[in-house]
């Protein structure tokens, strides 16, 4: 990994500080130790019911999330994947392991519309297509010597993201754009009241993470130190793949330090510090605990990092 100059960032502890590396690797507070099955089954009847007693005082009426896969558009080459209106939830309850106050507090969050998101994480090829055209404004991204092609694409800016986007609707005449933090976490958990697509358990078998450092029940693994090539794990049950691992992915939000002033309708927000945009997912390097999916970090918009990618969405008619 390389080292870069010092950035301010916003640690699991919640102090700006300046660092020479990524600060993504601080430890979060830990919650609890285990997960009792009872406590489990317990949570998860109370969040069902708060969740339809919310539905009903909000009198939405939106069809179930988890259907068959649908494929959607293909723009220059790039497969989407239909994401159906449903309920979800934004940031962690107060029993989930290892979850840091930036979680707070959980929301519910009801899609009421079609979207599709990338199938797959954007790659370097996607990346090639966009450079030969004179897009990206020239950015040619460090691969660190993994290799091109099929791998996620590295080394991008949340600024980078927004002329990649900038190229891809020249070109298609369409308006892709990046996930919202709580469209991006409805997807990950794909309908799951879980901290991920597959479950409670995160381990080297699900995804690309320091296998050394599981979560939950998880056995420890491998620490393959470089990113894998998209599509080599298990897609989630909304057919979306790498959705935890591999790279970290911009979502469009600004950064707030909690979810208080969330909307709940799925939207982007565009209040806070707008200077910094957040990012989801964990990666290559990170423990299993930061790849749930309510764990966020916080980066300015032009940094740059080997392993800081993008995937893309776009608000169906």
């Amino acid at each position: 990994m390389k080292i870069l100059n010092t950035a301010l960032v916003l640690g699991c502890a919640g102090f700006a500080f300046s660092v020479p590396s990524i600060a993504h690797s601080q430890q979060a507070p830990e919650v609890v130790d285990s997960y009792p099955k009872q406590i489990l089954k317990e949570r998860a009847e109370q969040r069902k019911a708060e969740r339809e007693a919310a539905r009903a005082a909000a009198s939405v009426s939106i069809p179930p999330s988890v259907g068959p896969v649908t494929p959607g558009s293909s723009p220059m080459g790039i497969e989407m994947v239909v994401i159906n209106p449903g309920a979800g939830k934004l940031g962690s309850p107060d029993y989930e392991k290892k979850r840091a106050r930036f979680e707070n507090p959980l929301r519910d969050t009801f899609i009421s519309y079609r979207f599709e998101v990338s199938k797959y994480e954007i790659t370097f090829d996607d990346w090639a297509k966009c450079l030969s055209d004179g897009g990206c404004a020239g950015h040619k991204p460090d691969d660190k010597g993994w290799g091109r092609g099929k791998r996620p694409v590295i080394d991008v800016s949340y600024n980078d993201a927004q002329s990649f986007l900038k190229w891809l609707n020249g070109k298609t005449g369409q308006n892709y754009r990046l996930l919202s933090e709580a469209e991006w976490e409805y997807v990950a958990r794909a309908g799951q009241d879980a901290p991920f697509g597959n479950g409670f358990d995160m381990s080297a078998q699900y995804a690309n993470f320091d296998g050394k450092a599981p979560y939950g029940n998880g056995a420890k693994g491998q620490y393959l130190r470089k990113t894998q090539p998209v599509g080599q794990y298990e897609p989630n049950a909304f057919g979306v793949y790498d959705m935890h691992g591999n790279v970290y992915e911009w979502v469009e939000d600004c950064w707030n330090p909690d979810h208080s002033g969330a909307i709940g309708d799925g939207s982007p927000r565009k209040d806070g510090d707008c200077k910094f945009r957040v990012m989801k997912g964990g990666s290559w390097v990170t423990h299993g605990y930061q790849t749930r999916a309510a764990a966020r970090i916080r980066y300015v918009t032009d940094y740059r990092y080997d392993d800081y990618g993008i995937r893309i969405a776009r608000t169906l008619p």
